[in-house]
C-alpha cells in the first residue's frame, strides 16, 4: 500500500479500535468523530434537499488514464488542490501473525471493501480546505452490470444505517450514463447523521463507484462542486 493511502487505512483502523476502547482522541480522517457540538448540528432530520453551492469547481487535473494518479475504467477531472492517491488493497501487518496484525487487517479489510465494490482510488480535499475525500470503487464485471441501480443499492446497503435514498439517472458531458444516489448515513457510534452521495456507471471493465462522504454535512455540501465536476467530465478511460 501506498505510504500515504496506507497511513489514511492505518488512522482510520486506530479509530475503529479507539471507538472500541472508549477512546475519545480525534482522527485525522474526514470521517471522524466530529465535537459534541457538531454532533448537536447534524441530527436525523437532515434534510437532503439542503442546496449545494453554485460554483462550479476549477479542474486541477484528472484522474483514470494511463500514467495518472490512479488508474481506472473511467477518467475525470479533480478539483483544484486535491490530491489523488492509488489505494493499494495489500494487508497491514506483513504477515507476522500477531494478534494487533490480524485485528488491524480485519478492520482494514472492512475499509477496503464496500459489498461487491474495492477502494481503488482517493482524492483528498484536505489540500484545498476541506475536511473529506472522493473515493473512487471498482467492482468486477458480472451479470450484475446492467443494472447500474441494483449495483448503487448493493453498494449503500453494504454501508448500513443509511436512510431516505433517493435514486436518480445521469448522464455526463461526455455521454456516458449511470446512476446517482443521495442519502443520510447515521453512525451509531459516533452518534452523527449525515448526508452522502455517490454514482456508478458500468464498463466493460466492470462497475464503477464515485462517493463523496466528508466530515459532516456541511463539509460534504461544501466539497459538492468537486463531486459535480467528477460526474459532469465522467469519461470511459
Amino acid at each position: 500500500m501506498g505510504r500515504a493511502v496506507r497511513g489514511t487505512v492505518l488512522a482510520q483502523v486506530a479509530l475503529l479500535v479507539g471507538v472500541l476502547t472508549g477512546c475519545s482522541e480525534s482522527a485525522e480522517d474526514g470521517d471522524a468523530k466530529p465535537s459534541a457540538s457538531a454532533t448537536k448540528s447534524v441530527k436525523a432530520e437532515v434534510e437532503l434537499e439542503t442546496e449545494a453551492s453554485d460554483d462550479a469547481a476549477k479542474s486541477g487535473g484528472s484522474v483514470g488514464a494511463a500514467g495518472s494518479a490512479c488508474e481506472l475504467p473511467v477518467t475525470f477531472d479533480t478539483a483544484e488542490k486535491w490530491q489523488p492517491e492509488a489505494v493499494e488493497t495489500e494487508a497491514p501487518g506483513g504477515g507476522s501473525g500477531s494478534e494487533e496484525d490480524e485485528l488491524a487487517a480485519e478492520l482494514a479489510e472492512g475499509l477496503l471493501h464496500q459489498g461487491p465494490f474495492t477502494a481503488a482510488c482517493e482524492i483528498d480535499a484536505k489540500p484545498a480546505g476541506n475536511i473529506g475525500f472522493i473515493r473512487v470503487w471498482t467492482g468486477e464485471a458480472g451479470a450484475k452490470d446492467g443494472d447500474a441501480e441494483a449495483l448503487l443499492k448493493e453498494f449503500v446497503a453494504a454501508e448500513g444505517n443509511t436512510s431516505k435514498a433517493r435514486y436518480s439517472e445521469f448522464t455526463s458531458d461526455a455521454d456516458v450514463s449511470g446512476t446517482e444516489v443521495e442519502y443520510l448515513y447515521t453512525s451509531d457510534a459516533l452518534e452523527e447523521t449525515k448526508k452522502e452521495r455517490a454514482f456508478v456507471t458500468v464498463t466493460p471493465d466492470g462497475p464503477v463507484v464515485v462517493h463523496l462522504g466528508g466530515f459532516d454535512t456541511q463539509e460534504h455540501e461544501e466539497m459538492l462542486p468537486a463531486y459535480e465536476l467528477a460526474k459532469r467530465t465522467l469519461s470511459t478511460a
